[in-house]
């Protein structure tokens, strides 16, 4: 068996064919060093370009038989395919052999690149032809009648040789397929079936792409984008047209036609981007201005802008729209404004636009170009603003008012415009725009033909003396008829002109009508009094009566003295403005003085009636003063009757003597039933006077008051004020005019019947001089006299409240002990007595012995509080008060031998526990204990244990307790008693008494018994209450240490833990105390305490024993590995790292970080900072303490990651100290993320800056200046001109010509040769060449005058190559520079020195570049002739139209522009015309060719 390598074309894989028919295949990697097993025939590789990347296929052909069934196979798989990457989707096929074939099979494989076909040979000359792509049968024939055993690709053809070839292709698709694909000739008709066929089924997205990759572009022609255009769109679908050339841009470029008709849709859609995004690809295929034209010739005027914006072409505007002025005016107009909206500014003056339009007298289109384009109000448009407004003000003045109305302009001629305005008859636009007073008066007083309102309002512009001015002006031409203006001028501006000024101008012209009106809309909003009188004075001269009446009732403002006095002499018909001024300020007298005396009573009479009634009172006393009959007064009081106040009517008529006039007004009060108190004062009043029995009218009327008719009496008859203030209980005024009078036994009488607190007080005063007086008659006339309780005893307590004791007694005495009706008295001798305690205590005793009917227990206590103990005791026995009794004696008298005394002869329990209570407070406590028990008292038991503890007096306490618990079951008494057997050391009766039903609180007990040491005791009461708590800390301090770990245990309370642990440990039973500290250590709030008593005692190593065997708690937390830490970071630092590392995530770093600080371990601290993501501390650290700290590789880790970048800088400066060979290392780490600049000025200042040189290297992509400096220092140094010139070229950001002048000069010519390449960067042309040209580099000089641009620089280099015989130098600066060399002075040169051979090839190529130029001059200025001619008739005719607004226009407009003129430029583009001058026009830009003259 042989083996046989095929198809091994640099694909790396082999396979072998072991040379039988069954068809075996080893695939082998090269790569992989790996085989795979095929049954195939035959098999090749090929590369395949698909899905973004290229592809190693292998296709592999078998025949193969199983179970008798023949199978025959074609395999196409990707080898080498990614996971998760697109692949090639693995494709077979079937090979048919014919019948009588069946014994043959494949020999050979072969693979078309070119068409991407498979090729399959048999044996027996059977070939068949696969799509690579798709594994689809394309071609199966015999191609030859021997059998074939080799081929060999044919890659010019894309085909194989073998021994014959024939057949044909049937499969119309495919056909199709493989024309595109190969663009190959001969299939036309089946490419346009198929074209046909996809149209006819709508499906225009694949004819589309058919057309576009059709062969040979045979579909790409006007037919078929008309057969497109003429498909309706659907609505919301791309159109087939776009479609098309979508699909035509995506393949490559478009021909002319079709760029032309997709600049229509495009343009027709506004997509821009589109358009810009073909030009910017370059896959439109045609001119610029042809598409214009195209657009011209439609009429589509609108989209020339569009088109030219988006392909950046500038035509000619201005001949663009003199053609659209003549067939479509409004077009034009509209085409102008979009020329002025295009970015960049409007390429056409407007100037010149609007004269276009005037010199075919389109005056509307003018306007409305202007309007729009001078809408930014810019101060470059004052001309054509004016311009705009002068038009339309000789032709079109309503459409001028319209302009100025909107205000849109700002900086026209406003005198001119206002000349205009005025002979327009714009008469209010002219007042607006004239800036003089004259020419504002002239035109002001044709008020006839301006609006009223607008000439208001313009007065509103003015000034204030311009505007008093007009006003004066208005009235002084027409007073009547301007009045009306001038008063509404003066209305709406009276803040600005001032309100007096106005006045003064109506008053000036005597106008109080004008007057009137003006002061009538300002006084509303007025308070000034001046011009509130001013308007009554024009309402009163004009007649305006009810305008007179209306003010003076309303205002508040106006001199009512002044009106008053104005309104008086005016003498009006009416006299209500007057009554109204007089009413509101009180010029009452006034007012009745003036109607009295001017006859007109009727106006009183309705004043007093009507307006006010309540000042009638003063109508009338005025009438009295003027001596008015009698009879009229009275009827006047009479027809007001109640509405009439009567208090000031009184006052009035009793000021004048007069009062008996009102008898009749008052009786007919009376009568009508009036309860007035004035009316009934009067009244009294009257019949005081007349002495009718005034006693009767001063007891029986209940209404007049007798404060005011006392006082009245009281010069006439005192006797008639008494009764007055009796019935009036006027209590002071009673009693001053009893002191005035002494009537003292009056006062007396008053004073008892009124029984009145502060009336006794007042006149008991010690200040009352009349007291003494008023006591005796009291006592001796009034309270005799009384048969009244009430009043003795309000009477004994004035006397008791003044303080006058002795004159009480003298009273009581005279009562109580005289048999007088009050003798047994309960009250009065209860006052007797108490009387007695405080004014003479020598006769209490005698009292008390005298006197039964008395409040014994009040009055013993009064006694006490004086100090009476004696009398008090006595009262107390009198009436059986024992318990009181005994009181005074114990707590007052303090003789406990007679309490003593007095309980053994009274017997009562109540007594005993007095004296018992005395005894206890005195210290007796075995005596009050035994009176306790005599008086059978429990009540006292808290007070007695305190004593009997005091004392410490056990034992009778327990006989008293015991006595207590048969009373009461208190749980004091329980818990006090078994204390008292503790305290006495009675342990058995303690047990006992606790197994025995009780209520102690057995808890406190314990704790008491505890807290004084009673161990023993305390120990049996904890035992029993199962508190394992408190019987763990006895048992302690009983130094019983196993049985309180015990109790502990039980108890499980972490305080009791912790005080078990530290008395083992202070009694330094470490094993119980490390029991004891497991069960605290995992509560984290007592860790730290136990650590610390630990510590304080020295116990280091029993402390971390216990910590290291609490790490295996189940309930072990972060404290307990945190605090191991520290401690071994105290005692124990060789295990503090391995401690750190095993329990990285379980301790509390920031803690342990500071106890490492303290302890200074640097290299665990700046591991806990790491862990804790605190690298700038973790960097400092290393740096600080570099000798136990520092590693390289940790350090590159924490450096990148800190957060202070000036952390890096000082970084740097550690390395370069104390590891400067590894610097590189960690700046390129840190490349990212430092100052390259600041980096190198440290490395300059220190000196090593060639230490850095690779780091400088890596980050000189980033074109930093100090870095390029540098290196650029360093290169020149090492003379390394390579690197130099390298790092020139593509690192400019530096000090170019300062490195230039440094090396200009080096020894090295590759040194000097950078330095003028450096020059010629700069732009200093003539420094580069002159180094080139002294070192003879002259290509480096030819290269650098040619850059230049400079013709001057470049003459002079080649009359240095004629100056230094360099011929061929000559000959080829004349091609390198040809640009910038004349023609005339490279053959002047070359002529005078005998080089015209060199300077000949230069020659023949000028002569064929200007020769063409010529001849495409010629051309276009053939084509452009023609066109003048046609259009010549025309232009004249549009010459001859002139008009009336000739004077507005220039001369002359531009002229169209003119073939063959201009000079060398003009081929094909376009110079720009002269500026146009005058009329404040800015320069034109450029639209086309120049101006050739005025037509």
């Amino acid at each position: 068996m042989g083996l046989t390598i095929i198809d091994h074309t640099e694909m790396k894989f082999l396979l072998q064919r072991p040379q039988l028919v069954k068809g075996n295949m080893q695939l082998f990697s090269v790569d992989q060093q790996r085989s795979q097993a095929l049954e195939a025939h035959a098999a090749s590789f090929c590369f395949y370009q698909g899905n973004d990347k290229d592809s190693i296929l292998i296709s592999f052909a078998s025949k193969t038989s199983n179970a008798g069934q023949i199978t025959s196979k074609l395999h196409v798989i990707e080898l080498g395919a990614q996971p998760g990457k697109p692949s090639f989707t693995k494709k077979q096929a079937d090979l048919f052999f014919p019948p009588d074939f069946g014994d043959d099979f494949p020999v050979a494989m072969q693979i078309s690149h070119k068409y991407n076909l498979l090729y399959v040979i048999t044996k027996l000359g059977l070939l068949f032809v696969y799509d690579l792509e798709t594994a689809t049968a394309v071609y199966r024939n015999r191609i030859s009648p021997d059998p074939i055993f080799l081929t060999s690709e044919a890659s010019s053809v894309g085909g194989f040789y073998a021994v014959n070839r024939r057949g044909q292709l049937n499969n119309l698709e495919l056909a199709v397929s493989l024309a595109k694909r190969g663009n190959l000739p001969g299939a036309e008709n089946l490419v346009v079936q198929r074209f046909q066929e996809l149209f006819a089924q709508t499906k225009y997205k694949e004819a589309a792409e058919l057309a576009a990759e059709s062969p040979q572009g045979i579909l790409r022609t006007p037919d078929t984008v008309a057969k497109f255009q003429s498909v309706p769109v659907q609505a919301g679908q791309t159109p087939p047209l776009l479609q098309y050339f979508g699909t035509l841009l995506t393949k490559g470029k478009l021909n002319a036609f079709e760029s032309l008709e997709l600049s229509r849709l495009v343009v027709n859609q506004n997509k821009k981007n589109l358009l810009e995004n073909w030009l910017a690809e370059d896959k439109t295929g045609i001119a610029t201005p042809k598409v214009v034209a195209a657009f011209a010739e439609r009429r589509e005027f609108d989209k020339i802008l569009i088109y030219s914006k988006q392909v950046g072409y500038t035509p000619d505007y201005l001949f663009l729209l003199q053609t659209i002025l003549r067939s479509d005016p409004q077009g034009a107009v509209n085409f102008a404004l979009m020329m002025s909206q295009m970015e960049g500014g409007c390429p056409v003056d407007y100037n010149t636009i609007t004269d276009l339009f005037l010199q075919r007298n389109m005056i509307r289109e003018a306007t409305a170009f202007l309007l729009d384009v001078l809408k930014p109000n810019l101060p470059e448009h004052a001309f054509l603003q004016t311009k705009v407004l002068e038009i339309n003000l000789v032709t079109f003045p309503n459409v001028a008012d319209a302009i100025l109305a909107n205000g849109m302009f700002s900086y026209y001629d406003r005198p001119r415009i206002a000349q205009l305005c005025e002979k327009a008859g714009l008469y209010v636009r002219a007042l607006q725009h004239y800036a003089e007073l004259p020419d504002i008066k002239r035109v002001i007083v044709n008020t006839h033909a301006i609006e009223p309102q607008a000439l208001v309002e313009f007065f509103g512009t003015l000034s204030t003396e311009w505007a008093l001015e007009c006003m004066k002006d208005l009235l002084l031409v027409n007073l009547r008829g301007n009045l009306q203006i001038i008063v509404q001028v003066a209305k709406e501006y009276c803040e600005q002109l001032g309100v007096e000024a106005c006045i003064k101008l109506f008053e000036q012209f005597k106008s109080y009508e004008g007057l009137y009106f003006f002061l009538g809309s300002y006084l509303s909003s007025s308070e000034d009094g001046d011009i509130h009188f001013k308007y009554i004075e024009a309402a009163a001269k004009t007649g305006q009566i009810k305008e007179v009446e209306r003010v003076t009732r309303e205002s508040n403002f106006y001199d009512p003295e002044k009106t008053k006095n104005f309104l008086m002499e005016a003498k009006l018909p009416d006299a209500r403005p007057l009554i109204n001024v007089c009413d509101r300020f009180g010029f009452v007298p006034d007012l009745t003085h003036y109607l009295y005396s001017n006859n007109m009573l009727r106006y009183i009479e309705g004043y007093v009636q009507k307006v006010n009634p309540g000042n009638a009172p003063l109508v009338v006393g005025q009438l009295l003063d003027d001596e008015c009959p009698e009879d009229f007064i009275k009827g006047l009081i009479l027809s007001v009757r109640s509405l009439l106040p009567v208090e000031p009517l009184v006052e009035e008529c009793e000021k004048r003597n007069r009062l008996r006039l009102l008898t009749q007004f008052l009786e007919h009060l009376v009568s009508e039933g009036s309860q007035d108190v004035h009316v009934h004062n009067a009244l009294g009043k009257i019949i005081i006077d007349s002495n009718n029995n005034p006693e009767h009218f001063l007891t029986t009327n209940p209404y007049y008051d007798s404060l005011v008719v006392g006082k009245y009496c009281e010069k006439r008859d005192p006797t008639l004020a008494v009764v007055a203030y009796r019935r009036g209980q006027c209590d002071d005024e009673l009693i001053n005019v009893t002191n005035k009078n002494s009537l003292f036994k009056l006062q007396a009488r008053y004073v008892v019947e009124r029984m009145d607190g502060d009336l006794w007080a007042k006149v008991l005063d010690p200040e009352n001089e009349f007291r003494r007086l008023l006591i005796d008659q009291v006592v001796s006339t009034a309270l005799p006299e009384s048969k009244s309780p009430e009043q003795v005893s309000a009477a004994v307590k004035a006397f008791m409240t003044a303080d006058l004791p002795h004159e009480l007694i003298e009273l009581l005495e005279k009562i109580v002990l005289q048999n007088s009706a009050f003798s047994g008295n309960f009250n009065l001798q209860n006052l007797l007595i108490l009387t007695a305690i405080k004014a003479d205590p020598s006769r209490v005793m005698d009292y008390i012995n005298r006197l039964d009917n008395f409040d014994g227990p009040a009055v013993g206590e009064v006694a006490v509080e004086a100090q009476l103990y004696e009398e008090a005791y006595a009262i107390f026995k009198k009436f059986n008060l024992n318990v009181q009794a005994v009181n005074v004696l114990l707590d007052n008298i303090r003789d406990i031998n007679r309490a003593v005394e007095f309980a053994y002869r009274v017997e009562e329990d109540a007594v005993w526990s007095q004296v018992a209570k005395a005894q206890l407070r005195e210290g007796l406590v075995s005596d009050a204990i035994e009176s306790f028990i005599r008086a059978d008292d429990a009540t006292q038991f808290l007070e007695v244990i305190k004593a009997a503890e005091d004392m410490d007096v056990y034992h009778d306490l327990v006989k008293y307790l015991l006595m207590v618990r048969q009373k009461a079951k208190e749980p004091k008494v329980d818990s006090e008693l078994i204390y008292a057997y503790a305290k006495i050391d009675r342990l058995g009766e303690i047990e006992e008494f606790i197994l025995m039903p009780n209520v102690a609180n057995l808890p406190n007990v314990g704790d008491r018994l505890y807290e004084e040491a009673l161990y023993e005791a305390a120990k049996i009461i904890f035992a029993f209450i199962s508190n394992w708590g408190k019987l763990a800390i006895t048992l302690v301090k009983l130094k019983q240490f196993q049985g309180a770990v015990d109790a502990a245990r039980k108890a499980n309370s972490a305080k009791t833990w912790k005080e078990v642990c530290f008395a083992c440990v202070d009694a330094e039973e470490f094993r119980l105390a490390q029991i004891c500290g497991l069960n605290i250590i995992v509560q984290v709030d007592d860790l730290e305490e136990v650590s610390e008593y630990y510590q304080n005692r020295g116990c280091f190593n029993e402390l971390i024993s216990l910590m290291e065997s609490g790490l295996g708690l189940e309930r072990a937390h972060m404290g307990i590995f945190t605090e191991l830490g520290v401690l071994y970071a105290r005692y124990r630092h060789e295990k503090l790292m391995e401690h750190i590392k095993l329990f990285s995530t379980r301790l509390n770093i920031p803690k342990l970080i500071r106890a490492c600080d303290e302890q200074q371990h640097w290299q665990e601290l700046t591991y806990l900072y790491i862990q804790y993501d605190e690298f700038d501390n973790a960097a400092t650290t290393v740096m600080n303490h570099s000798p136990e700290a520092w590693d390289h590789m940790q350090f590159k880790d924490i450096i990148v990651k800190v957060a202070n970048v000036e952390l890096y800088y000082k970084a740097v400066h550690f390395y370069l100290q104390e590891h400067p060979d590894l610097i590189n290392d960690v700046l390129n780490v840190l490349a990212l993320r430092v100052d390259h600049t600041r980096v190198v000025d440290i490395m300059r200042k220190a000196g090593h800056l060639r230490l850095v040189k690779p780091y400088m290297v890596a980050v000189q992509s980033n074109n930093v200046s100090a870095v390029n400096e540098a290196l650029n220092e360093i290169y020149v140094e090492e003379e390394d001109y390579d690197r130099l010139r390298e790092s020139i070229e593509y690192h400019d950001n530096f000090d170019q010509i300062g490195l230039a002048q440094k090396i200009e000069k080096h020894e090295l010519l590759e040194m000097r040769r950078v330095a003028a390449y450096i020059y010629k960067k700069a732009g200093r042309w003539k420094q580069s060449i002159a180094l080139s040209k002294k070192d003879n580099l002259y290509k480096d000089a030819m290269e650098t005058a040619s850059q230049s641009g400079d013709r001057e620089l470049t003459e002079e280099l080649l009359v240095y190559f004629i100056e230094q015989g360099k011929k061929e130098c000559f000959a080829t600066c004349l091609f390198v520079c040809y640009d910038l060399i004349r023609p005339d002075v490279a053959l002047e040169l070359a002529w005078m020195n005998n080089m015209i051979d060199f300077a000949f090839p230069y020659l023949l190529q000028f002569i064929r570049e200007y020769s063409g130029k010529v001849d495409e001059l010629i051309k276009d200025k053939i084509e452009a002739m023609k066109e003048v001619k046609a259009k010549e008739s025309e232009e004249k005719d549009v010459i001859m139209q002139q008009n009336m607004y000739a004077q507005l226009l220039p001369l002359a407009l531009p002229a169209p522009p003119m073939p063959g003129m201009g000079g060398p430029g003009m081929g094909g583009g376009f110079a720009p015309p002269p500026q146009m001058g005058g009329m404040g026009m800015p320069p034109m830009p450029p639209f086309g060719m120049p101006q050739m003259g005025s037509y």
